[in-house]
């Protein structure tokens, strides 16, 4: 199977099936599925949770870099890069999907 790269267009949201906790302020989570266990860190659990209701890279960089000392191109360059990570790993999904 052929996996897409993310487009930074379509609109991304959650994917279903994941128990997701807070440790010490990192965002864990585990497939429900296959046990698969995932620590997105501080930054990478702000972003899930901007994924709730499904958000752009463009969207989420806006509201990181406003958090954060990022200047936005650097902010979206690395979301877009965590959010392959996220869609190769099948945790988040195109709502075009």
């Amino acid at each position: 199977m052929t996996m897409k790269a993310i487009d930074q267009n379509d609109v991304y949201i959650q994917q279903k099936g994941y128990v997701v906790s807070d440790m010490n302020g990192d965002k864990v989570m585990m497939s429900i599925e296959s046990g698969k266990y995932y620590n997105l860190g501080q930054t990478g659990g702000r972003i899930w949770e901007l994924l709730v209701e499904g958000n752009t890279i463009f969207g989420i960089s806006t509201v990181l870099s406003s958090e954060y000392s990022v200047e936005q191109a650097t902010c979206q360059l690395q979301v877009e890069q965590f959010m392959n990570t996220l869609l190769k790993e099948g945790l988040i999904v195109s709502k075009r999907d």
